[in-house]
């Protein structure tokens, strides 16, 4: 495996992978399977392990952000902790009536949580989930500063963040990366978020980067239907529109003797090169064999033509990629 350098002198592994995948989300898992993919990631020298302290099954009578999935991941560290650059999240409350906090007193509140339940004394990667919309992100990540200062965090990040709050971020601590959804049927980063962290030398972790796992053409309308998958726009009422952008992909992977998902990771290291910064995606799956095929595409590289065929896949794409039913969650419901 490959490294990479993203912003800040933070180096990964030049594939990550995505805990969100092995959580409830995309319907029920068994956390000592969950367990048995996380190391199978690290054996294929994956050793960028992605979390969020919202991610997993709340507990039962649990108030805030589940924390479940970063006990399970904690359960990964106590083993192999030496192995692993950690990245986690904070910002996403679980809590319907204020979705989303970044005060300084909250920021200070969820990081000793989250290092409770990883079991470690610090983390590699800090991201701020979501933005507060009543808190200057300034205050933010000048609370999250305050962590680099004290020891507790390496690096800080941000999430669905626009250009001029990554700015504004940059003036009070380096941001190391920005992740956001980004792939072949999701490029409305490409407007000016990519283009900010090339000017100020953030790296980019593309999450979602397989499409929710639509662009592998290994779902069935079926299997998203029970799940968070089938209620989005794309994979519920535009399913059958968008098995058009699903062809082109496969028509890519066909010649090139490759899978849909290792072009749909190929096209992004590529489009990072285009965009002239580090790029790190981090699919999520609960098969190591699809881990091994993934670690492929770090290596595959396409060719002048299967680019252009990619580059129409998301002309082809009905539907947008929020998954709230705020536009403003994601980046693009800001600019």
């Amino acid at each position: 495996m490959q490294t990479t350098s993203l912003g800040d002198g933070l180096v990964t592994s030049a594939l990550g992978f995505g805990g969100m995948g092995v959580t409830h989300v995309y319907g029920g898992t068994d956390d000592d399977a969950a367990l048995g993919v996380l190391n199978a990631a690290v054996d294929a020298g994956i050793t960028f392990i992605d979390t969020a302290d919202v991610y997993g099954t709340p507990a039962p009578g649990a108030d805030g952000p589940a924390g479940t999935n970063e006990q399970l991941v904690g359960r990964l560290l106590a083993e192999r902790r030496d192995e692993v650059t950690l990245a986690t999240k904070f910002g996403i409350t679980g809590r319907p009536e204020k979705p989303a906090r970044g005060d300084a007193e909250y920021v200070r509140t969820v990081l000793d949580a989250s290092l409770r339940r990883l079991g470690t004394d610090v983390i590699d990667l800090w991201y701020m989930h979501r933005r507060d919309p009543d808190v200057p992100i300034e205050e933010t990540v000048g609370a999250m500063a305050d962590a680099v200062q004290a020891g507790k965090v390496r690096h800080l990040g941000l999430s669905e963040v626009t250009a001029p709050e990554l700015r504004a971020a940059q003036t009070i601590h380096p941001i190391a990366a920005v992740q956001s959804e980004w792939s072949l049927w999701s490029r409305d980063v490409e407007a000016h978020v990519i283009p900010a962290c090339a000017e100020l030398g953030i790296g980019f972790v593309p999450y979602s980067p397989l499409g929710r796992g639509f662009l592998t053409g290994t779902l069935t309308r079926e299997q998203v239907a029970s799940d968070i998958r089938g209620r989005t726009s794309r994979m519920g009422d535009n399913w059958d529109a968008n098995q058009r952008a699903l062809a082109i992909v496969g028509d890519v992977a066909n010649r090139l003797g490759a899978t849909n998902a290792q072009v749909a990771l190929a096209w992004l290291y590529a489009a990072g090169r285009r965009a002239g910064l580090a790029t790190v995606p981090i699919p999520g799956t609960r098969n190591p064999a699809r881990i091994v095929e993934n670690a492929a595409a770090v290596d595959l590289l396409l060719d002048d033509d299967a680019i252009a065929d990619l580059d129409t896949v998301a002309d082809a794409v009905a539907g947008t990629r929020n998954i709230a039913a705020d536009p403003t969650w994601i980046s693009a419901g800001r600019e």
